[in-house]
């Protein structure tokens, strides 16, 4: 998994009112505005925006930018029509997940952003693959910036023609996959898109809109049971526990690198972990902290990868824990007790 580095630009919506600076991964964008839970209401009631400028983003142009990234990733991209949104992994050679790439085509230019710090790798191990290519990729976050936005659909009305926006598709399977989760997923017709907007127009795309922060939009992506990378993922994690093949993985296309892992798990095996979500006992005044260790019967059996305050839920977090745990054991992390619901099936 690529580690990422800390954000470098500070965004000009940390100026808002109420405004609270992140740090670390979060770093240069708003964690939250005052009232995380009222954020996340207004996301929910879809009047929210939310700052993603600390995502990168990474532009590929060229004639053979789309049978190139379906050459070397986990999504079928070949042909792909324009304004489609996609979400594709890079894995490594073993098959762990090193890149989850949220990309749209506008026809000319494939456009991808990721998670905050890893653009530069992607670019890096992208140009070393560009052999006798018409490729061109190149990192633009300096000139581009993210907007999250609780919306569905390609374009929200009003929208300008040519506008860059990927759609989350999460929960839903896309093309030849699989689910390791439930087919009826709680977080289904949940809406959430990604618009890019070059940085200097970054406030007019916000407009008068209130703003939710960081904690506000990861409630409710720990709500859906939406993995992250680096939270959910750590340098041995494989798509099938997290649940990742639903939306971005093709399983029967050509070869990519770390191909053999996905069709020998998916045919022969069971994923060694599984990604669970947990309601946290909430009757204490703090909770624990993302990589605190779960433990059933005072041993380890796995940690938290994120944990959150929701609106209507309290205290939630989602947790890699070892395949065979009980499905019905009651786990703590720490002195917090934790009510796991299943997500990937043991």
């Amino acid at each position: 998994m690529t580690v990422p580095a800390p954000p470098s630009a500070t965004s000009p919506l940390l100026a808002r009112a109420g405004a609270v600076a992140g740090d670390g991964v979060e770093g240069g964008v708003a964690i939250h505005y005052g009232d995380p839970l009222r954020e996340q209401r207004l996301l929910v009631e879809g009047l929210a925006a939310v700052d993603l400028s600390h995502r990168d983003v990474v532009t590929v142009t060229g004639p053979d930018r789309l049978s190139w990234l379906h050459s070397m990733t986990t999504q079928h991209l070949a042909g792909l029509a324009a304004w489609t949104s996609r979400e594709s992994l890079v894995l490594s050679p073993k098959g762990h997940i090193e890149h989850d790439l949220h990309l749209v085509d506008d026809g000319e230019t494939t456009w991808i952003t990721l998670e905050p710090g890893t653009g530069a790798a992607l670019v890096e191990w992208l140009a070393k693959m560009r052999f006798m290519l018409r490729v061109e990729p190149e990192l633009v976050t300096e000139r581009y910036a993210v907007l999250g936005e609780p919306i569905g659909r390609e374009f929200a009305p009003g929208d300008p023609a040519g506008v860059a926006a990927w759609r989350d598709p999460w929960p839903d399977l896309v093309g030849d996959t699989a689910a390791y989760g439930p087919v009826e997923h709680p977080a289904t017709g949940r809406a959430w898109r990604e618009l890019i907007v070059a940085r200097e127009d970054l406030e007019a795309a916000v407009g008068d809109r209130p703003l939710a922060g960081m904690w506000a939009a990861e409630a409710l992506r720990v709500a859906a049971w939406r993995p992250r990378l680096g939270f959910e993922t750590d340098h041995r994690t494989i798509a099938h526990e997290v649940d990742w093949l639903r939306t971005a993985v093709h399983l029967h296309k050509g070869c990519y690198r770390g191909q053999e892992t996905i069709a020998r798990v998916h045919n022969l095996g069971r994923p060694p972990r599984r990604l669970v979500f947990l309601h946290l006992d909430g009757s204490g005044h703090t909770l624990p902290e993302r990589g605190a260790a779960i433990e059933l019967d005072g041993r380890p059996v796995g940690h938290l990868t994120s944990v959150a305050r929701h609106y209507e839920d309290g205290p939630i977090a989602l947790g890699m824990i070892k395949r065979n745990t009980p499905v019905d054991a009651v786990l703590h992390a720490g002195d917090i007790s934790a009510a796991q619901t299943v997500i990937v099936t043991p």
